[in-house]
């Protein structure tokens, strides 16, 4: 799998960040074990690689569940009710934050800012974003797009 991607990529370093979007594309995350092939590819250290993929929250280095729900943390969310949104989603789905259900269904993740400061508190799910959620909203989201998650 890697290796089609790498041959679709000049060796280039340049490369880096869309080979790296492209692996967790067709795995869900970034492996560690991918880095060294990466690394040797792109004439990067397996280092750099590392460094880039734990810089961008964005990557994942473990597989998540079939549904993503990221509630986010900043200081403006938390102003405006995310740790009480938090908890609430946490109780709704099963499933404490940073965790994925033991069925795989879905994944619970703390974000630090969708760029949505001003309608807080946000959330994403599978990479939608969501503006001025309360428990209500929160409930409805979750029932529309990942269905009954309730244990």
């Amino acid at each position: 799998m890697v290796a089609g991607i790498l041959a679709d990529h000049s060796q280039s370093q340049h490369e880096l960040l869309p080979v790296l979007h492209k692996v967790q594309a067709a795995q869900g995350y970034v492996p560690q074990g991918v880095y060294p092939a990466i690394a040797e590819a792109l004439n990067v250290s397996v280092a750099e690689v590392h460094g880039v993929v734990s810089f961008y929250t964005d990557f994942r280095t473990e597989p998540v569940g079939k549904h993503v729900v990221q509630i986010c943390q900043s200081e403006s969310c938390q102003a405006c009710g995310s740790r009480e949104l938090t908890a609430h989603a946490e109780q709704l789905l099963g499933v404490a934050l940073g965790e994925t259900r033991s069925d795989g269904a879905v994944t619970l993740q703390a974000v630090y800012c969708l760029g949505n400061c001003a309608c807080s508190p946000a959330i994403a799910i599978d990479g939608e974003s969501h503006a001025l959620v309360d428990n209500t909203k929160l409930d409805a989201l979750v029932a529309k797009v990942v269905g009954d998650m309730q244990s």
